[in-house]
């Protein structure tokens, strides 16, 4: 019996969509894990579960396993993404005796399974989430909305706005790696950086690119 199992790829919740390799798999005889960084942190006990079975939605790229669980706050559809054969993932998790380890007794991380449950898979706040959804769409559409304003048939509608846009996230990101303090403003109270380490070094890599092309465009106008 492997005491424990580890897994590196992608996931799916919902409607929600992480692709290799911003998700990872943590199974071992009291728990299951999966981080997908911003599209959730979810974990299961043994008795949360009530199957997990292969899944193909592409040969090789789209295939997985999925997890039919119990937990209603959680959502329904959860489906983790591998380039490995879904039976060998399948076989390697009951090497570690998490589907046979059904003893009711609870401990203490039980019991702090439980907290993290009830306040779902999504790492954020979701009054932060909102406040950053709300501040990106504004600033987008003031540049898009003066650029049709204007009736411009040539050029991009990036400007200032866009540029702020993709700067605060930019800003967020790296505050996210570096300050805790800001990390306890934006995460959930039992959530920790590593629930969104992934994907704070990608937005950060990636928005910092785009801040720096977006600001040269503008200066060169």
């Amino acid at each position: 019996m492997s005491e424990k199992f580890t897994l590196t790829g992608g996931a799916r919740i919902g409607m929600a969509n992480a692709s290799y390799p911003f998700a990872d798999l943590y199974v071992d005889k009291e728990i299951l894990k999966i981080n997908a960084s911003i599209v959730g942190n979810l974990m299961f006990q043994p008795k949360d579960i009530i199957s997990i079975e292969t899944y193909t939605l592409i040969p090789l790229i789209g295939q997985g396993i999925k997890i039919n669980h119990r937990i209603e706050n959680y959502n329904p559809k959860v489906i983790f993404w591998t380039f490995k054969d879904p039976n060998f993932v399948i076989g390697e998790i009951k090497k570690t005796g998490f589907l046979k380890n059904l003893d009711s007794e609870i401990s203490s991380s039980d019991l702090e399974v439980i907290r993290k449950q009830k306040e779902g898979g999504f790492p954020l706040k979701k009054s932060v989430a909102v406040i950053f959804i709300v501040a990106w769409n504004l600033l987008f559409l003031s540049d898009i909305i003066s650029f049709f304003l204007k009736a411009e048939t040539e050029g991009s509608p990036i400007g200032i706005g866009i540029n702020l846009a993709v700067g605060l996230i930019f800003v967020s990101s790296i505050l996210a790696i570096v300050s805790e303090k800001f990390r306890k403003i934006i995460l959930k109270e039992n959530r920790n950086f590593e629930d969104i380490k992934k994907f704070a070094y990608f937005i950060a890599l990636i928005s910092g690119i785009m801040f720096i092309v977006f600001t040269i465009g503008i200066l060169n106008k």
